[in-house]
């Protein structure tokens, strides 16, 4: 249920962001999620519905989630490959010395509002 912890972090951040920008409203949220970061994007979406109507910056803000593929790289050959088909091991050398690149982010892209 990080979800809703997710959703209240994002909102205290777009209220401020609000604040720091002289907004009276948000209309649209863009995130981008990364697809290995164990966020689940229907619950995530049902947090947000029901936190965001309690703020009155947020009410009725619609949140749009870009998903963002995962991207691991290997350390002995240097070549990136898919993480979800290929998981730890590198599909091009064998080797188990590899490194996340990308995917497992929850970060705000951006904010549509006035």
């Amino acid at each position: 249920m990080h979800e809703l912890g997710i959703v209240f972090h994002m909102i205290d951040t777009l209220e401020e962001v609000g604040r720091d920008n002289g907004l009276t409203s948000i209309a649209k949220v863009t995130l981008n999620l990364g697809e290995v970061s164990g966020v689940l994007p229907d619950y995530l979406l049902d947090c947000w519905r029901w936190a965001a109507d309690r703020s009155d910056l947020l009410r009725g803000a619609e949140l749009d989630i870009e998903k963002i593929d995962a991207v691991t790289v290997c350390n002995a050959c240097g070549r990136t490959y898919a993480t979800l088909a290929h998981g730890k091991t590198c599909p091009h050398c064998g080797s188990n010395d590899t490194v996340l690149l990308r995917g497992n982010e929850a970060e705000i892209d951006t904010i549509e509002g006035w």
